[in-house]
């Protein structure tokens, strides 16, 4: 396995990492995470196909670009691989030949052979796309057997629509999925929050998908005005520092939920992923150090007591309403997780809208949202 790591700047490709591969004939995949409006331009693409005619590209947009210990903003950093003993299946699906999210995941599991499939990498629509439902939708073929991980497409704090290609220009609406065959691949995830949870247990009693009516058959909106205060009406996306602990029925934890909005005319709050009726919450609070704790111990917990394991790449997907609260001090959550590899590994990845991977790094993948994720993949 061999990596190379560009930064589309001024309109062309320039090294900003490793440079391992020689002969661009032999890289087979492509990983592009960018602002909306770089990956929305064919030029972009055009580049990357001309350049790599042998790769599999996906392309996909984002809250901010991570490469090795740097975040960026309105670039686009591309990592090309070169895997020597791993077959790679790629599978786009749209949002629109579907009834909903749940039947587009069905339908994108049953397009992978299972037989020596090691992981899937998932990059999928923001916005349109309901993250829970569609992860929901994998499971049902996957039932937990092959690690599923990834993450939702981002559009800065603007929440517009997001995009996500397989080899061709991005769109919305779009889920785009890689299968990695084979027993010469090493695929790990780890997946930690770092939120203060306070306040009593409570049960909703009325939800509808992604919208919260009720918890403990009073208002959600009115009991969050107590809660969020002036936040309540923010157009500024600061209801983000506010998600929700959501532990799901017949579930032993927590999981983290973002407010995306407040719809005043239903009554409801809107979040990023679906809260089902009788799921136990507790509100959540951000904890600045707890936040940089968290993506240390995710880090931690992926070398699984290895203090010298240091895999060729670590894919990197963390929360918008992450980046929001750590500012100007968001490089140390990523510099945290770098300190744990050596100059071997390849760092990159964005700020999304959603993470995917295994609760606990064990069983069915999950939306997660406030998380630091991290995808390690080593060839061998």
């Amino acid at each position: 396995m061999k990596v190379t790591q560009l930064l589309f700047k001024d309109q062309s490709l320039v090294v900003n990492g490793k440079d391992e591969i020689k002969d661009t004939l032999n890289a087979n995949l492509v990983l592009g995470f960018g602002s909306k409006r770089l990956v929305a331009d064919g030029q972009l693409n055009n580049l990357l196909k001309d350049r790599y005619p042998s790769a599999e590209i996906l392309l996909c947009s984002t809250a901010g670009e991570i490469a090795y210990n740097s975040v960026y903003d309105d670039s686009a950093v591309i990592t090309v691989i070169s895997f020597e003993k791993t077959t790679l299946k790629t599978v786009s699906l749209n949002l629109d030949g579907f009834k909903d999210s749940f039947e587009l995941g069905k339908s994108l599991i049953q397009k992978f052979d299972t037989t020596g499939l090691t992981s899937i990498l998932i990059l999928s629509d923001g916005l349109l796309v309901n993250g829970s439902q569609l992860v929901s939708g994998m499971e049902v073929g996957n039932q937990g057997k092959v690690l599923i991980t990834g993450g939702l497409a981002g559009d800065g704090i603007q929440f517009d629509n997001t995009l996500v290609g397989l080899n061709g220009i991005p769109k919305i609406g779009t889920v785009a999925a890689v299968g990695f065959y084979g027993q010469h691949i090493d695929v790990r995830s780890s997946s930690v929050s770092g939120w203060d949870v306070f306040g009593p247990e409570r049960v909703v009693t009325k939800a509808n998908g992604t919208d919260l009516y009720e918890i403990d058959n009073s208002s959600a909106v009115d009991l969050y005005k107590i809660y969020l205060g002036p936040y309540i009406d923010d157009k500024t996306n600061s209801t983000l520092l506010f998600p929700l602990a959501v532990k799901l029925p017949g579930r032993s934890h927590y999981i983290a939920r973002s407010i995306l909005s407040v719809s005043h005319e239903r009554n409801c709050m809107i979040f990023s992923g679906d809260i089902p009726e009788g799921s136990t919450v507790r509100f959540m609070k951000a904890n600045f150090e707890k936040l940089i704790d968290a993506a240390d111990e995710a880090a931690k917990e992926i070398s699984r007591g290895d203090s010298s394991y240091s895999p060729e790449l670590a894919l990197l997907i963390s929360c918008v309403g992450r980046r929001i609260i750590l500012g100007k001090q968001v490089e140390e959550e990523v510099g945290v997780v770098s300190d744990y590899f050596t100059e071997k590994t390849a760092i990159v990845g964005f700020y999304s809208y959603g993470e995917i991977s295994p609760q606990l790094n064990i069983g069915p993948c999950q939306l997660h949202n406030q998380t630091m994720t991290i995808t390690t993949f080593n060839e061998f």
